[in-house]
């Protein structure tokens, strides 16, 4: 009975610590990358720069649809419903999904968070 304890132990207790890469991202990271990569068009306060640009302080919508989604339209790259250009894939970037994650963390703090 020990042995299967401890196997049980050994291989699925780290599974169950670990949590989704927002849960383990850096938003002090995330807020350093956002000032420098994505301020430019999305403001530093979150409102939009550039016409088109969705209100990340405003859109509540943005958030709800899920941080996995969110994660996949700024990897990927995504254009916004009524924006006149596309935001490229990692921003016109080379950032890590790490990095992006650590984006995303200080995005949900600075901006989802106080909704």
């Amino acid at each position: 009975m020990r042995i299967h304890v401890f196997t049980f132990c050994f291989l699925f207790l780290p599974l169950a610590s670990h949590g989704t890469p927002l849960e383990e991202a850096d938003p002090e990271q995330g807020k350093i990358l956002y000032e420098s990569y994505c301020a430019a068009c999305h403001g530093e306060d979150g409102h939009g720069l550039v016409p088109g640009t969705p209100d990340l302080d405003h859109d509540s919508e943005l958030f709800a649809q899920g941080w996995k989604l969110v994660f996949q339209r700024v990897r990927d790259g995504y254009q916004s419903p009524g924006s006149p250009m596309a935001m490229p894939p990692r921003g016109g970037t080379d950032l890590s999904d790490e990095e992006l994650w650590d984006i995303l963390a200080y995005m949900r703090d600075a901006f989802y968070s106080k909704k």
